[in-house]
């Protein structure tokens, strides 16, 4: 067995970041464009878009338990995580290929009801980053020691992941969502094939290390795994309503148009621009807080209490909106806020939970993990019919200030891993 490693260069946790980066910019060209083009090529609806947006929860129900079991136990290609990370990227690609032409394809299959063919493009594309997105995940576990290693591993992913995705956002409204959608597609193969030569993974995997730990040596916290599950589950519910419908609201209470209407080309670039923009902000917040403020906060207080400060401020931000983000440019400003929020979510929840689980069995929990994000973006795809019966769109912001309102106080209930809060902070009381 290769042991775990306890250092690193940051040039390796950079290449270590850049699977879980290649599915990340997988699903911010699907938040730049899927709503955005369903909506202004195609024609649909706020209840119909939401529908689509339903197959991504749906595939990941399917996919993340089902791959996270499989890959703790299989070991093929040179590895357990390694084949479903190469698997997963080129179905990705392939899928946002296929994005921009449903039609093409409906034609070509004689399908007249472009929306099924739209729900199994989406499904496919979300069924390839669910397959994709525990291995990527799991193996920063696999290959580093509890504590503030693996802490890093998962800030530095997200920092490489969210530059990335700001990257995505800026092309989708400084060139087009169009060429976003096919550079995306190079990428997303590239950045799942290149780095996969590079790692080696443990053929063995041990159990938790510290007997002092709260897995207790390699068994499952499972109150603790439960408390934090359903506290990330009312964060995705506000988040995953943000990434649905933000471009609902950009079109009706800044640009003042009806959802139903059809626009100018120009008009449609536009709201492509602002949503664009708008989530290059909240991305540039994401993916520089980490590594850089976050990290270095949760060596004082914590990763727990640092992750729920920052929930709190993603639901004031919300508020904000509510009452003040009616221009495009207090959106852009009070996305700053939002961000602060995102860069916990996408990075502190993965580092606290992995030391509450069995080390031997990280892809089966990192999969039921993930049903506290894709229960909740089912519940959000299915909000759609609701919004888009209210003359007023600020309901969508509503929704989620609440959300993770809720989400907050949960997260008062998850104790800090007491062997973690040592090292992080030799005075704190958790």
């Amino acid at each position: 067995m290769l042991p775990i490693q306890k250092n690193f260069k940051k040039s390796f946790f950079v290449l270590l970041s850049l699977p879980a980066t290649a599915m990340g910019f997988a699903l911010s060209v699907q938040i730049a464009a899927l709503s955005w083009i369903l909506n202004t090529k195609f024609g649909f609806d706020l209840h119909e878009i939401g529908i689509v947006w339903a197959a991504g929860p749906l595939a990941g129900i399917i996919g993340q338990v089902i791959i996270g079991i499989v890959s703790d136990k299989v070991w093929f290609w040179g590895g357990r995580r390694r084949p479903f990370i190469l698997i997963g990227g080129l179905i990705a690609a392939l899928m946002l290929l296929a994005l921009p032409n449903i039609d093409k394809i409906g034609n070509a299959l004689g399908v007249d009801e472009i929306l099924g063919v739209a729900i199994a493009v989406a499904l496919s594309l979300d069924l390839a980053i669910n397959i994709s997105f525990n291995p990527t995940r799991s193996i920063i576990a696999d290959v580093t020691s509890e504590g503030d290693v693996r802490t890093s591993g998962y800030t530095w992913m997200q920092t490489i992941s969210g530059f990335f995705g700001v990257v995505a956002y800026l092309i989708g409204a400084f060139v087009s969502n169009y060429t976003l959608i096919y550079m995306g597609a190079a990428l997303v193969f590239l950045f799942s094939i290149i780095p996969t030569l590079f790692i080696t993974e443990p053929k063995t995997l041990d159990s938790t290390e510290d007997d002092s730990s709260e897995s207790e040596g390699g068994t499952t916290n499972m109150p603790e795994f439960i408390k934090i599950c359903v506290a990330h589950a009312f964060t995705w519910l506000g988040v995953q309503t943000m990434f649905v419908y933000t471009f609902a609201y950009i079109k009706e209470n800044i640009m003042g148009f009806s959802t139903s209407e059809t626009l100018a080309d120009a008009q449609n670039d536009e709201i492509g621009f602002i949503t664009g923009i708008s989530f290059a902000v909240l991305n540039t917040v994401g993916f520089l807080l980490p590594a850089l403020v976050l990290e270095p906060i949760t060596k004082k207080i914590g990763r727990v209490k640092t992750h729920m400060l920052c929930i709190a401020t993603m639901a004031i931000g919300y508020v904000l909106i509510i009452f003040f983000g009616q221009t495009s440019n207090m959106l852009f400003i009070l996305m700053i806020v939002v961000g602060v929020g995102w860069a916990a979510v996408v990075s502190l929840p993965f580092a606290i939970m992995s030391e509450k689980v069995d080390q031997r069995k990280m892809g089966l929990y990192m999969g039921l993990f993930n049903l506290s994000v894709v229960i909740p973006q089912l519940a959000a795809s299915g909000l759609g019919k609701y919004i888009n019966g209210q003359a007023d769109k600020s309901v969508i912001f509503i929704i989620s200030a609440i959300a993770l309102g809720i989400s907050a106080v949960l997260w008062l209930l998850v104790k800090e891993n007491n062997s973690t809060s040592s090292k992080l902070s030799p005075s704190s009381g958790h």
